[in-house]
């Protein structure tokens, strides 16, 4: 079996390379009409050129993975600023998007916590919508919408777990269907743990990201061991190989924080369960040490016996 690794947004070996500068409303306000306008196209170019510069730094080190920024477009999804951020840039993005197709890369979002289908507020919803839209769009400008991922979680249970459940799946047929075609769900650090992710995503057929640190810090009752080929399975409709994402706690005190890098030990019970399912798998690293932390890891799961690295991001395991 193989497991491809990649990282969150930014290379924090290069310098300067932030795909996520931003503008906030309030300095955006203070701003003359011409002003709003340049600085929106800086910023906007300037984070499209980032990007570019981390997907070839991705090539370089051979990692396949990769998450784009959600804050590639300033304020793009702000009610009192709405503007096209496709146009201007049609061959940045789709400079983008081709180096994407033509090298096979895998890339997604990862909305915000506030991308919500469980809020019994109708504006919470509407503005999840929006935000599922604005994601979309950009994989539709990059001409990757037929590849792109955008996961969510289920959100907060507002005191009522299986009242809210409810409202998940109805709210959730406000979201256009292609753009949830394009959806994944994530299991939760404190509400909805990984069997409860687990039903939801069959209901919907929705495609499921394990977080195996969040199932250590909110487990469920049924034993991983069970779930994950059911979780295995969700996959099975959509043209990519299961993704799993991957970080270690900060401490005791700091259990649900990411650690900068990943601790080999701490993953190794889950490393040893996908192995024993003989499941190719993708790793998505989320830590504080971004590549570095993905680069690290690669090597110190290389030095295991029977682990073998066989490209820059990937570990071959017999």
């Amino acid at each position: 079996m193989k497991i491809r690794f990649g990282y969150v947004s930014t290379a924090i070996t290069l310098w300067d390379a932030s795909p996520s500068k931003t503008l906030t409303f309030t300095r955006y306000q203070q701003l003359s009409k011409q002003e709003r306008d340049e600085k929106l196209l800086e910023l906007t170019k300037l984070n499209l050129s980032h990007t570019l510069r981390m997907l070839y730094f991705n090539l370089a080190h051979e990692i396949e993975l990769y998450r784009l920024s959600s804050s590639l477009v300033p304020l793009a999804t702000h009610p009192e600023v709405f503007w096209d951020f496709v146009t201007p840039f049609k061959k940045e993005w789709q400079e983008i998007g081709e180096l994407i197709k033509r090298h096979q890369l895998r890339v997604s979002f990862h909305p915000n916590q506030f991308t919500l289908f469980t809020s019994p507020q109708t504006k919470i919803t509407d503005n999840a919508v929006i935000d599922m839209e604005y994601h979309y769009r950009m994989f539709e400008a990059m001409g990757v919408e037929d590849r792109g991922m955008m996961n969510i979680h289920i959100g907060g249970a507002y005191g009522d777990k299986v009242g809210t459940i409810v409202r998940f799946h109805e709210n959730l047929k406000r979201l256009p269907p292609h753009i949830k075609r394009s959806m994944t769900l994530e299991n939760d650090d404190k509400t909805y743990n990984a069997e409860e992710t687990l039903l939801a995503c069959e209901k919907e057929t929705v495609p499921f990201v394990f977080d195996y640190h969040h199932h250590i810090a909110n487990p469920c009752e049924t034993p991983l061991e069970k779930l994950l080929p059911r979780i295995v399975q969700t996959w099975d409709h959509v043209d990519l190989l299961p993704k799993v994402h991957i970080s270690s706690p900060k401490g005791e005190k700091e259990f649900r924080s990411h650690a900068d890098f990943v601790d080999l030990e701490f993953i190794m019970p889950f490393v040893k369960m996908v192995k024993e399912l003989g499941q190719d798998v993708d790793f998505m690293i989320e830590a504080k040490a971004k590549d570095q932390a993905t680069l690290k890891l690669v090597e110190d799961m290389s030095k295991v016996r029977g682990f073998k690295r066989v490209r820059g991001a990937a570990i071959e395991i017999k």
